[in-house]
């Protein structure tokens, strides 16, 4: 381990278990002084134009002053009380907010405090919706090919299991259904073979709606979706939507689901719903799911409740990010950013090493044939003064939704430029 700078980063660095890396190979972190609109400064003085937005979360650019004020005077009041047996404002408000902008009678909100939980959550709900009606044999989740669900115990085993993180936990996690996603006749006859043999062990289908995210960043149509709502309904088999990454604007529209014009039993929502700032997720479900948990048997309730379960300032900085939404026009920037990248990131395809290149709303994708060496790629963004961090052989762009024009296009020239690069280098 060689010195760093500054010293905070030296001396912790023996004490710290960084995210998905090999610590023993890695490059130290970046070090981060301040963060404010689209840009980092590092504690050396550099900027950076972030275009991942912190995995997707700071909608509307860092510390955003709205949210900001939002969540001091709300600390000034009551940063925290416990959910169990008490309530307060800002978690009410914001889940009757979120109820009126959801689709359908998506209604009853359970709050977290990570999108992990509340696909667990989730899962739980369907699993426990058909045990109190009576129907013990539907215990497995449907999920496809290229999802990532999460990171925890239940949660991976509902991701892909061979192009994702967790094939090493094969044999551990619990058994699931994983499918190919019903794109096409094959894949929609398979998949509607495999719920006619299966409906009555499943409890309900899950999927990221248009967008699978951290499995590759995969694009799939509208139409989709509207075959999943078909079948499920069908078979009798419900439906759940884990907008974590898809929802707040990023596609395009508020919800995946609104652009799909498709409504799912349960969705699930986390990364952008306080606008980066403080750790909040909710699984919102239908009344018809509420309804089977409403009892006089005590057994038939929802037993889970994390500890900061709608943390109030939280919530706060929700409800402001809600603000932000109904006030400033995100959905029309998204759309801008959309075009930008189309026209930037297009003059890829057809480039050496460059297997596909895809964008939906705030979203852009070049898909490379192989990346040899990530840390190196990554590097290179940085001496490029941006922060771009690609994966598997995925380099992508998710900036916020508020993110300036001259950066935006300082964003699209280095990818171009280095993707160009990495690809011909290893055509």
């Amino acid at each position: 381990m060689t010195t760093l700078f500054p010293g905070w980063l030296n001396e912790g660095y023996a004490h710290i278990w960084r995210p998905y890396c090999q610590m023993k190979t890695a490059l130290p972190p970046l070090p981060v002084s301040a963060a404010k609109g689209s840009r980092l400064t590092l504690a050396d003085g550099r900027e950076l134009i972030d275009g991942i937005a912190s995995w997707w979360t700071a909608c509307h650019g860092y510390n955003h002053p709205h949210i900001a004020e939002a969540v001091r005077r709300q600390l000034e009041i009551m940063p925290h009380v416990m959910f169990g047996g008490l309530a307060h404002e800002q978690a009410y408000t914001l889940a009757r907010r979120l109820a009126a902008l959801l689709p359908g009678d998506l209604t009853r909100v359970f709050f977290s405090d990570s999108g992990s939980v509340a696909v667990e959550v989730a899962m739980k709900m369907a699993i426990q919706f058909w045990l109190n009606r009576g129907a013990r044999g539907r215990t497995r989740i449907l999920a496809f090919r290229g999802g990532y669900h999460g990171d925890t115990l239940a949660t991976m085993a509902v991701c892909d299991p061979e192009e994702g993180m967790h094939a090493l936990f094969k044999g551990v996690l619990p058994e699931q259904i994983i499918a190919d996603l019903p794109v096409d006749e094959a894949s929609r006859q398979a998949f509607e073979t495999l719920l006619a043999r299966e409906a009555g062990t499943i409890a309900a289908i899950l999927v990221e709606p248009l967008v699978q995210g951290a499995g590759g960043m995969l694009l799939h149509a509208p139409g989709v979706l509207a075959t999943m709502r078909e079948a499920a309904t069908r078979h009798g088999v419900l439906l759940i939507f884990d907008e974590i990454f898809t929802g707040f604007g990023r596609t395009g529209a508020m919800f995946a689901s609104d652009k799909a014009n498709v409504t799912p039993d349960i969705i699930t929502l986390s990364k952008a719903l306080t606008g980066g700032t403080m750790a909040l997720a909710a699984t919102i479900a239908s009344s018809a799911i509420f309804d089977a948990f409403w009892s006089d048997d005590p057994t038939h309730a929802l037993m889970h409740g994390p500890t900061f379960m709608a943390n109030p300032l939280a919530c706060a900085a929700a409800n402001a990010s809600l603000d932000l939404f109904e006030s400033e026009p995100r959905l029309a920037q998204a759309a801008g950013i959309e075009t930008l990248l189309r026209s930037g990131l297009e003059t890829l395809r057809g480039r050496p090493g460059i297997r596909d290149v895809r964008v939906m709303g705030a979203i852009g994708v070049v898909e490379l044939d192989k990346i040899v060496d990530l840390e190196a790629l990554r590097a290179r963004f940085v001496a490029a003064g941006v922060w771009v961090r690609p994966f598997r052989n995925i380099v992508y762009l998710t900036p916020a939704l508020t993110i300036g024009a001259e950066d935006l296009a300082r964003l699209i020239a280095a990818v171009v430029e280095i993707a160009a690069e990495e690809g011909a280098r290893e055509a």
